[in-house]
Formats: structure tokens, sequence, C-alpha cells
């Protein structure tokens, strides 16, 4: 497995996260009830799986590889990224101030709440086409499969270091249990 195929299968849980949170908005604009325990659930998934361990692949392992392979950061794709993951985290701010101004019973905070959900999924859903389609075909063909294997490696040892062992898995089943109370 390359480097770059890794990420690809981060982001298929990262958009099966942008669904169900779809799914959550639309129950809530239906004035439905939503446990906040999901949403802080949810904003857990994006802060921890998606910004500082899928994110933090890219931004400290992938991203400084590929500049160095001679792709631009600065007016070029790995720019755009950076850029587009600082939008995401304002947009997982807005979620979070959202969530405790509902948990607390304020419940004019829904549309905060939704608001930042849509907008981070059309950030989100957009960005991780980019990288499948034009990033990561770019990475693939700077760099060599030994640089791939490196990379992995490091991607693991990132993934202990910050998420902790296991946390992945504890990851997946908490999407298939808002899969399957959401999207079923």
């Amino acid at each position: 497995m390359k480097a770059t195929d890794h990420l690809v299968h981060e982001h298929e849980a990262v958009l099966k996260m942008i669904k169900i949170l779809e799914a959550i908005a639309q129950k809530l604009d239906k004035g439905e009830n939503v446990w906040a325990s999901d949403l802080e659930a949810a904003l857990n998934f994006l802060r921890v799986f998606v910004d500082k361990c899928h994110h933090g692949k890219e931004e400290n392992i992938l991203f400084p590889k590929l500049v160095e392979t001679g792709i631009p950061n600065e007016g070029g794709p790995v720019g755009m990224m950076l850029r587009e993951h600082v939008i995401g985290r304002g947009y997982i701010a807005g979620f979070a101030e959202g969530t405790a101004k509902y948990k607390a019973g304020d419940m004019q905070a829904i549309a905060e709440i939704t608001e930042n959900i849509r907008g981070y999924g059309e950030l989100l859903t957009s960005h991780i086409f980019k990288e499948n389609n034009v990033l990561y075909k770019m990475a693939d063909m700077h760099l060599t499969p030994q640089q791939q294997i490196e990379l992995l490696a490091d991607f693991e040892k990132l993934e202990d270091e910050v998420i902790g062992s296991g946390k992945h898995e504890e990851y997946h089943k908490l999407l298939e249990r808002l899969e399957q109370q959401y999207l079923s």
C-alpha cells in the first residue's frame, strides 16, 4: 500500500461522517431531537481523526516531502490544501460553539450547528476530491516507492503518538453506530 492509498482510505471515513452530519442537520432542520452526545462524538471525530491524525499526516509528513520533491507550496496545490485545512477548523469551531449552546438548551444554536456542518461538508467534499484526483496523483508521480514506504511508517508513528493505538478502530465503530442511527 502506498502512503497516498492510506490517505484515500481515510478520506472514505471522512466522507461517511459528512453524510452522517448532513442527516443530523436534516433532523435538526425538521425540529427533531438529536442527542448532544452524538454531536460531541462527531466533533471528536472531526477534531481528532480528521484534523489531528489525517491532516497531521498531510501537514507534518506528506506536504513537506512533496515540497522537497518540487511540488510548490506557495501559490501551488500544497498551499491551497493548507488554507482549506484552516477554513475547515473554523467550521469545526463554529460547530463546537453551536453544540455547547444546544447542549445547554439553546435551540437557537441549531442554525449555527447546521450552517457549520454544511459549510464543512461542502468544503471537505471538494477538498477530498482535489486531494484524491490531483495532489495525490502528483505525489505518486514524484515519490519513489521507498519514499512511500517511509511515509507510511511515519504515518503509523504519528497515529500512535497523536491518537494512540487502537483509536482508529474505535472511530470506525463510531462511524458504524452513527451510520446505523442516522443513515438507515
